[in-house]
Parts: C-alpha cells; sequence; structure tokens
C-alpha cells in the first residue's frame, strides 16, 4: 500500500478510470454480440439497421482511449465484412441451436400436439352429444307416434264394438219372425183337425 497522499490518490483515480474503461468495454462487446446474433439467426434487416450503431459505439471507445484506433477499424471493417458475405451469398448461415432453444421448440411442440388432442376429443365430444340428444328426440317422436296409433286402435275398437250390437239386433228380428210363423201355422192345423171331429160327431146326432 502506498504511503504518500499522492500515490493514494492515484489509486484511487486508476481503479476508478479502470470501472470506467470496463463499462465502455462491454458495451462496444454487447453491441458486436448482438449485431453477431443477428446475423446467425438470418436477421439480414435487422443487422444492416444495428450496423451504425455498433460501428458509433466502437469509435466512442476508440475515442475514449479504450482501445486503439487500430484496433476499432479492424472490429469494424471485421463487422461490414461479414454483412456483406453474407448478403451476397459468399458464407451461408447454418443457424445454430442452443440446448435452450431445443427445448423450448420440443416444449412448444408438445403443447400443440396437447392442443390439437384436446380439440379432437371435445369435437368427438360434441359429436356424440349431438347423437345422443337426437336419439333421445327420435325415441320420443317414436314413443309420441306409438302412443297416437294407440289411441287410434282404441276409438276404432270402440266405434266397431257399438257398430256391432246394431247389427244383431237387426238380425234378431227376422228370427222372431219366423218363430212366430210356425205357431200360427200349428194352431191352423189344430184347428183343421179338431173340425172333422166335430162334423162327424155331429152327423149321427142329426140322425
Amino acid at each position: 500500500m502506498p504511503n504518500i497522499k499522492s500515490a493514494k490518490k492515484r489509486v484511487l483515480i486508476a481503479e476508478k478510470k479502470n470501472e470506467q474503461n470496463r463499462a465502455y468495454k462491454t458495451r462496444m462487446n454487447h453491441a458486436i454480440k448482438k449485431f453477431n446474433n443477428a446475423i446467425d439467426t438470418n436477421d439480414i434487416e435487422g443487422a444492416e439497421k444495428m450496423l451504425p450503431e455498433v460501428m458509433s459505439v466502437i469509435d466512442q471507445t476508440a475515442s475514449k482511449g479504450v482501445i486503439h484506433k487500430n484496433q476499432a477499424a479492424n472490429k469494424k471493417s471485421a463487422i461490414a465484412k461479414r454483412l456483406s458475405d453474407v448478403k451476397s451469398g459468399k458464407v451461408v448461415i447454418v443457424i445454430k441451436k442452443d440446448n435452450k432453444t431445443i427445448a423450448a421448440e420440443k416444449a412448444k411442440a408438445a403443447q400443440e400436439i396437447r392442443a390439437q388432442q384436446k380439440a379432437e376429443y371435445q369435437a368427438k365430444a360434441a359429436e356424440r352429444k349431438a347423437a345422443r340428444i337426437e336419439a333421445e328426440k327420435a325415441k320420443l317422436e317414436a314413443e309420441a307416434k306409438a302412443k297416437k296409433g294407440g289411441k287410434k286402435k282404441e276409438k276404432d275398437a270402440e266405434e266397431v264394438k257399438e257398430k256391432k250390437p246394431a247389427k244383431k239386433t237387426a238380425k234378431a228380428e227376422p228370427a222372431e219372425q219366423t218363430e212366430e210363423k210356425p205357431k200360427a201355422k200349428k194352431t191352423t192345423k189344430k184347428a183343421a183337425t179338431e173340425t172333422p171331429a166335430e162334423e162327424s160327431k155331429e152327423e149321427p146326432k142329426a140322425e
């Protein structure tokens, strides 16, 4: 540890400048990383929009003395060349996926499958419910028709019963008439038989 006051002050200033320089460097590195991620994900339009911002950040870090001017020029030329190579087709970007993105995609695919299965099950359940309701309606209609048919049959049977006794009475009257005629004939025969006997009995009395 320094003992002199100026040396102590110099240590504090160096620590402060070191923190500032680190902040500028992290800012520049984050900007470059964001630009490279845009190219890796094949987002060329986004990379083109970000290019001037990244170059301005690199120029600011070089102006503050954090990096050398030549290093700043090298960084700017590297990112510009990469963008131009991708646009011209010299470099083909192969999209790399992290484990996190792969797991997220798998989870999303599984969720979509579950949602699709749920929708299919709900559609089948709705169809079954509609078929059940239709069957119940058909059953109720059949029962109502059967009841109406039974009532009609009962009415027809009652009408037939009412008509049958009238026919029997009409047939019974000629039978009575036929029964009465033989009785009349019998009486006439008896009268005929009785008259000759009486005549025979009365004739001898006259002699």
